[in-house]
């Protein structure tokens, strides 16, 4: 009797072959260790494991779209990065690397419409990240639905490909919660977020001061407004768990821990007031 992997085993062998693959020991040397989203691994895996594809399919499909999502986190990076020209260079270098990684292995596998289905979510995130980057405000709800577009469109064209359109309305809500916990909890350790800056310049476009020397009540105006999305993002998310058809106990902890992890800036407030 072959006895089948559970989730546990196939993300940790699955996670296991994409490390291989990312962490090139030269490139390791002049650029930041590329970080894997397990959460975004997750959900591959859980969106495959109940559809009984063969266990060499579900491992190619699912290092396929993580070495584009590597791929494109690599590209965002040189807008962040220092002023060393080579390092720059190693960074563009290093995600063209996992993009090509990317095309060989869907290419192995000859299914193009896998290719053209996240072609089209690699061609939304890219569109959506030029909007959020650019100067000019554009309006809180449209800066929101980017970021969240940026997030999740990749794993929406995913689940469109296999037709598990009902996971779309989750799978967007969840990520956009988890980038959104991560900007806010960089603005308040670091002083600094891509979110953040951008909801300043639409709120107070004419306050030139840098993120961390704006006033304290505008501070917490962006955290407030940061808070609403997630409080937003987090009922639709526990609204809709229930109807999801392919979640397991593993994910869905998952889901639990990252949602437990937001405590909304008013109520800090007045807890440490």
């Amino acid at each position: 009797m072959i006895r089948v992997p559970d989730i546990r085993q196939k993300y940790k062998s699955i996670r296991g072959q994409v490390e291989k693959r990312v962490f090139n020991s030269y490139l390791l040397e002049y650029i930041e260790t590329p970080i894997i989203d397990e959460d975004k691994l997750l959900i591959l895996i859980s969106i495959m494991d109940r559809l009984e594809l063969p266990y060499n399919k579900m491992q190619n499909y699912a290092m396929s779209t993580m070495l584009v999502q590597i791929a494109l986190d690599t590209h965002e990076h040189i807008l962040k990065s220092s002023d060393d020209e080579i390092g720059r260079q190693l960074t563009v270098l290093a995600g063209d690397y996992y993009s090509g990684l990317y095309y060989k292995l869907l290419a192995e596998s000859k299914d193009i419409l896998m290719i053209k289905a996240l072609a089209k979510g690699i061609k939304e995130v890219n569109e959506h990240k030029i909007l959020v980057y650019q100067i000019k405000t554009t309006g809180i709800e449209k800066l929101m639905t980017s970021i969240k577009q940026i997030e999740s469109s990749l794993h929406l064209r995913f689940a469109e490909y296999f037709k598990v359109d009902i996971w779309n309305e989750i799978l967007a809500n969840l990520l956009f919660f988890k980038r959104l916990l991560a900007e806010r909890n960089q603005f308040i350790q670091a002083g600094n977020s891509l979110l953040f800056e951008a909801l300043k310049r639409n709120l107070y476009p004419k306050d030139d001061n840098h993120l961390v020397n704006i006033s304290s009540d505008h501070q917490n105006h962006l955290l407030m407004v940061c808070d609403r999305y997630l409080e937003q993002s987090k009922q639709i998310i526990e609204k809709g768990i229930p109807q999801l058809p392919y979640l397991n106990d593993y994910l869905e902890k998952r889901i639990s821990f990252l949602l437990n992890q937001h405590q909304p800036f008013a109520k800090t407030f007045v807890e440490e007031g």
